[in-house]
């Protein structure tokens, strides 16, 4: 029952579907790391039972070659037993060739028995010769499916990292994104122009104040041309000559000042 229960156990192991079962998980990473172990603990448990079954088998293997030998030795007895008593009856000793006579048939009756131990563990050896192979090769099949999902396992982890990474840089540049109106290069580009704006605005108003100050001595001047065409008249003057005259009025009123 217990090499049963362990063949059917290292069957069922090595015909599991990796991918039917990682396709079912929740975590496939956290199911392979269980099915590791389980593999782990279930193949060295094998390799102890397989080894005792191939102890066992060894043994009965001993013990036959041992019956063989023990046979064989007897069947030699049978042979030296049976000469001697043909030798003795030769030699007219009826009695010492009939004494030989039985112990060649004592050595032939231990003889049949050895043979007759040999025939009947044959088949059990047999069967557990087979038995031992399919252990072994069901030990192997483990190994590899053992294989198998460490390499699973590492590609698993390898593609979770790089997806993880790759999520990590989709959020840095995310969070970079100029087009963003969250982001701070964008807040920071509001703030600018908020600053320029105000700049504009500044120069405008700067612009403004200007033109009133030169529209201001515009006026100056023209009330400067009126007073010294009036003083032209006063005096008889033409007036196309009044620009010299303005000149003159506008030079005194400065150092009159």
């Amino acid at each position: 029952m217990q090499k049963q229960s362990i063949f059917g156990r290292i069957a069922q192991l090595a015909k599991a579907n990796i991918n039917s079962i990682l396709d079912q998980a929740e975590d496939p990473q956290q199911m392979l790391d269980q099915m590791l172990r389980d593999y782990t603990n279930n193949i060295s448990e094998a390799e102890a039972s397989i080894a005792q079954t191939i102890g066992n088998l060894r043994m009965m293997q001993q013990d036959r070659d041992e019956d063989a030998r023990t046979a064989s030795d007897w069947g030699t007895k049978a042979l030296a037993a049976s000469s001697r008593a043909d030798q003795e009856r030769a030699a007219g000793d009826e009695a010492r060739a009939a004494k030989y006579d039985n112990l060649a048939k004592v050595a032939i009756q231990r003889q049949m028995q050895a043979e007759s131990e040999v025939r009947s563990v044959e088949p059990t050896i047999a069967s557990q010769e087979q038995v031992v192979e399919k252990l072994k090769s069901g030990l192997e099949q483990m190994k590899a499916k053992r294989m198998q999902l460490v390499a699973k396992r590492d590609e698993l982890v390898s593609r979770a990292n790089v997806a993880q990474a790759q999520t990590q840089v989709h959020d840095a540049l995310k969070s970079i994104d100029i087009m963003d109106p969250g982001s701070e290069v964008s807040r920071f580009e509001e703030k600018i122009r908020r600053e320029e704006a105000r700049v504009l605005g500044a120069n405008e108003l700067a612009a403004s104040s200007l033109d009133s100050q030169f529209e201001e001595l515009e006026d100056l001047g023209e009330d400067l041309e009126v007073e010294a065409r009036l003083a032209a008249l006063k005096q008889g003057r033409k007036p196309d000559a009044l620009g010299d005259t303005a000149a003159e009025i506008e030079s005194s009123t400065y150092h009159g000042a």
